[in-house]
């Protein structure tokens, strides 16, 4: 029970942390504000890796936990247990940050002239380049924290402007329900799912071809 407990309040302080500096860029579009939204939700990962990664690994991503499980890391019901903890502490966090705020607009939404479809390629590529990163976490030791947060922050950058750059189906299905731009969801979770599965497969051939070399038997 901790680990999910660890799941819905880490996700929870994500968003309210990454959300937050978001939120602001919307009102204020510059690349000041898209580099300052980045580094806000890369240290959100940062920050929550090392505070609940000792309890339950600091998924605070569906799209993680998927990864997890295709890899056996984590079982079908913790697998699922994360997931409904990691989508219900989103929705507490855009709660608390829409009474804050009373506006969440902006968040995982994409400009004029890029399409849905547009929309679900970049997820999946986006989200296929976050995820063997996770998942290469193993070999790289206590700086682990670190290198998920860069890589997140970097995919913020290349995306934020454009489409939201969601790469977290809680964070779609949290931001969805406050906005009310019910059209976006399916091809925000759809894309961060895909390209999250798409990743782990292809990291599991990598994986195995380097611990033929380098793994104790």
């Amino acid at each position: 029970m901790k680990k999910y407990i660890a799941e819905f309040f880490g996700t929870m302080i994500f968003i309210l942390m990454g959300c937050c500096a978001a939120v602001y860029h919307y009102y204020d579009v510059n690349t000041a504000s898209v580099f300052g939204s980045a580094i806000a939700f890369g240290l959100a990962v940062v920050t929550m890796v090392y505070t609940i990664g000792g309890v339950s690994g600091c998924h605070i991503n569906p799209a993680i936990t998927l990864g997890a499980w295709i890899t056996k890391r984590i079982t079908r019901k913790d697998a699922i247990m994360y997931m409904i903890a990691q989508v219900l502490g989103t929705i507490v966090g855009m709660a608390l940050l829409w009474l804050a705020i009373y506006n969440t607009a902006g968040l995982n939404t994409y400009q004029e002239g890029v399409s849905v479809i547009g929309i679900l390629i970049a997820e999946i590529i986006i989200t296929f380049a976050f995820i063997p990163g996770i998942l290469a976490s193993t070999y790289v030791g206590k700086l682990y924290g670190f290198i998920i947060g860069f890589g997140w922050g970097i995919l913020c950058l290349l995306g934020l402007d454009y489409i939201g750059t969601s790469v977290n189906p809680a964070l779609s299905i949290g931001t969805t329900l406050f906005q009310g731009v019910y059209n976006q969801l399916g091809f925000f979770t759809l894309g961060t799912y895909l390209g999250g599965g798409l990743a782990t497969f292809v990291w599991v051939i990598i994986d195995d071809c380097y611990c033929e070399d380098n793994c104790e038997k």
